[in-house]
């Protein structure tokens, strides 16, 4: 197996389906072996549902669901534990992360030979009410630094 995505969700439905639907996508076009592992971190909405109807439709695609929630790290925890693939991506389930650049970070590690790779958004698309906080909070950490693009 080529790739292992992680994707750990709380109250995402919406974004499912074109989340997955993108993935597979690149996946196909890139003639990657896959598996996704959708981790329903205790969802009130309809997450599990998606999920079930998504992973019915693609064996790719794995749902994990929580009775309540636990946390982003436990999320991360057990999809770590379950994934096989030769590389392992996490991956937000908000689409702000995109699929577009998995076949990069896999080319890092797999044909450059890199142990870790790490990307980050250079434009965020963010609401003001999340990144206003963080940029407050950050401000008072010194060894920090910024750009903005």
């Amino acid at each position: 197996m080529d790739i292992s995505i992680i994707i750990p969700l709380l109250n995402e439905e919406e974004s499912l389906p074109e989340l997955c639907s993108w993935i597979e996508k690149v996946m196909n076009k890139n003639n990657f072996s896959y598996e996704v592992y959708l981790i329903d971190d205790g969802s009130k909405d309809n997450s599990w549902n998606v999920i079930e109807d998504i992973s019915g439709k693609n064996s790719s695609i794995k749902g994990i669901k929580f009775r309540r929630n636990y946390g982003k790290s436990a999320a991360l925890n057990i999809g770590f534990q379950k994934a096989s693939g030769d590389v392992v991506i996490t991956m937000d389930a908000d689409l702000q992360d995109s699929p577009d650049e998995i076949p990069e970070l896999y080319n890092k590690i797999i044909k450059e030979g890199y142990d870790l790779v790490s990307g980050w958004k250079q434009k965020r698309y963010d609401p003001i009410t999340k990144t206003i906080p963080t940029i407050i909070q950050l401000g008072s950490q010194k060894s920090i630094g910024y750009i903005f693009t």
